[in-house]
């Protein structure tokens, strides 16, 4: 306050848009921290920008598509190379409590963003899962009609249960290609059904 010569409510300002930015974490009581870096936050942060970019343009929506696309695709096929047995048998349970679901749409996606998820975390790699739930997150709450369309709920129960296949085959380039094939025909009905 003194360097600045400003008063209290400039320097509460002040750390409140630090905090949300995710550079302090303020503790009622206590003074202002320097926040741990984390993944979460870093894709917190980004879901700001993302809800804005999405809200307003239909560009970059195609775009978060293309990227979601092939961002999975790659998932898919490491998630072939790396697998452990426990992966696919925990992928195999969220596919059958997808199916028990099918009639609660909401409950549904839910699992439909849980198998995603799980394709990613297989690599081990921390950066994926947080981007997989990021991607899925910001599909599903911008543009909810791109990741679930009602009706559709046996063929995407077919379509996991052949990637879990290929995965479990540990051929990366038909996990890929499952995984792809079942994205493309997603977004060609999503688009049909916009229209």
């Amino acid at each position: 306050m003194r360097m600045y010569e400003v008063g209290r409510p400039a320097i509460r300002e002040a750390m409140q848009n630090l905090q949300r930015m995710g550079l302090i974490e303020i503790k009622h009581g206590e003074r202002p921290r320097v926040a741990e870096p984390s993944i979460g936050r870093m894709v917190d942060q980004m879901g700001e920008s993302m809800r804005h970019l999405l809200t307003h343009s239909p560009a970059d929506l195609e775009h978060l598509k293309e990227a979601r696309a092939t961002f999975e695709r790659e998932m898919a096929r490491i998630a072939a190379r790396k697998h452990a047995p426990t992966d696919i048998a925990r992928l195999t349970r969220i596919i059958d409590d997808q199916e028990s679901v099918s009639a609660d749409s909401a409950r549904f996606l839910e699992y439909d963003g849980q198998f995603h998820r799980e394709i990613a975390s297989i690599s081990g790699n921390p950066i994926f899962s947080s981007l997989s739930q990021a991607l899925f997150g910001w599909l599903a709450a911008f543009h909810i009609d791109l990741v679930r369309v009602p009706g559709m709920e046996k063929l995407t129960i077919e379509e996991h249960r052949g990637i879990v296949a290929a995965v479990g085959a540990r051929d990366p380039e038909r996990a890929g290609k499952a995984m792809a094939d079942h994205l493309t025909r997603a977004n060609a009905l999503y688009h049909r059904n916009a229209r």
